[in-house]
């Protein structure tokens, strides 16, 4: 795909359509990869963010217990040695 670039401000930078960042799950930052005289834009992807706060807000409210028991509690492991 061949996209033009444009002005903005002092800058120039490339416009990309709403179908692409709705496609790539693009919301306000990409990161910026230069590899092999190629430059490659990446969504800035966070999947666990946040989580570190609510495992400590779970285990201060004692929420961080099993709720199954452990499927090999028991097992016998000695055929496997």
């Amino acid at each position: 795909m061949e996209v033009s670039i444009i002005q903005i401000g002092n800058s120039k930078g490339l416009r990309l359509s709403k179908s692409i960042l709705d496609r790539y799950n693009i919301k306000d930052k990409v990161e910026l990869i230069l590899e092999k005289g190629q430059i490659i834009l990446k969504p800035v992807e966070h999947p666990r963010k946040g989580w570190d706060k609510a495992f400590r807000k779970m285990h201060e409210n004692g929420d961080d217990q099993l709720l199954l028991d452990d499927v090999f509690g028991d097992e016998s492991f000695d055929e496997w040695k």
